[in-house]
């Protein structure tokens, strides 16, 4: 027999989150309860509306709740963040505004699974392109990160600041234009904070071609491309990069730079097994 839906999915959605309570754990009564969870009358006054309004809502004609009533919904009825998300998504099409901490680590799982790419460099970033965690083969082939300070692992600062780096970039304008494309777009969608406006102003000020490239207001995704290196031991590389999304994480993305053809493999290959870890 098929399960089909009536239409109502926020109703829905509402009503089974609600019977997940645990009424007992939340301190109310547990006597004359022919139901599991809690009551519509306790979910509304937890959520501070109205009975009769939280009754329309889960009848499928409450109207559009606001994203205030929304969060306080959430709240009511303890959503994770991702069930959170799906209410938002059923009751206004859209996700809610971004509220969560910036990260700045990694777990464990993702390292290892940086640290097995063993001959294909790649890093993770924030939506400001802080480098935050990187492989060996990044190291070898991009930069040593970890000799960096903190503050100089961010790929706009080394495009735009960094002395010689435009040398070792063939094609310098067109990812310099790349880059601040996709870091307008990028921080945008986490809500353009205090990091990002402060990097903007510092970029703004000690670098002209930052500075119309920003005015420019291009956006752009990372997604996928190729990306030529002028390497001091293995002269022009080429490298196809992919970037993806880290699940749970709004504000990290992780690249990977795949060496295009077999002899960049080969030279990578080489200049690895010959350098030690944590050289480049």
């Amino acid at each position: 027999m098929a399960i089909s839906e009536d239409g109502n999915l926020l109703g829905n959605y509402l009503r089974y989150r609600r019977t997940r309570l645990d009424a007992s754990r939340l301190g109310y009564p547990m006597s004359r309860r022919r139901t599991p969870g809690l009551r519509r009358e306790e979910v509304a006054q937890r959520a501070n509306v109205s009975v009769t309004w939280y009754t329309w809502l889960e009848q499928g004609r409450g109207g559009a709740p606001s994203a205030e009533v929304l969060d306080r919904l959430a709240r009511a009825l303890e959503l994770t963040d991702v069930e959170r998300e799906h209410l938002f998504l059923l009751a206004q099409n859209r996700p809610p505004e971004i509220d969560y901490p910036k990260s700045r680590c990694v777990s464990p799982q993702l390292q290892r699974v940086l640290d097995s790419l063993e001959f294909i460099p790649a890093y993770v970033k924030t939506a400001e392109w802080d480098i935050i965690a990187w492989n060996r083969a990044a190291v070898v082939v991009l930069a040593d990160y970890a000799t960096l300070p903190e503050a100089q692992r961010n790929i706009l600062r080394m495009i735009f600041c960094k002395p010689g780096v435009q040398a070792k970039i063939p094609n310098w304008e067109s990812v310099a234009r790349f880059v601040v494309a996709t870091f307008r777009a990028e921080t945008a969608r986490t809500g353009f904070g205090a990091r990002a406006k402060a990097l903007v102003d510092e970029l703004g000020l000690s670098s002209p071609e930052f500075r119309e490239l920003w005015r420019d207001q291009d956006v752009g995704l990372h997604g996928e491309g190729t990306k030529y290196i002028q390497h001091s031991t293995l002269g022009l590389i080429t490298l196809e990069y992919s970037a993806f999304a880290v699940d749970g994480k709004p504000d990290l993305g992780m690249v990977i730079y795949n060496p295009a053809t077999a002899k960049d493999r080969a030279g990578v290959r080489a200049l690895m097994e010959k350098t030690l870890p944590g050289q480049s």
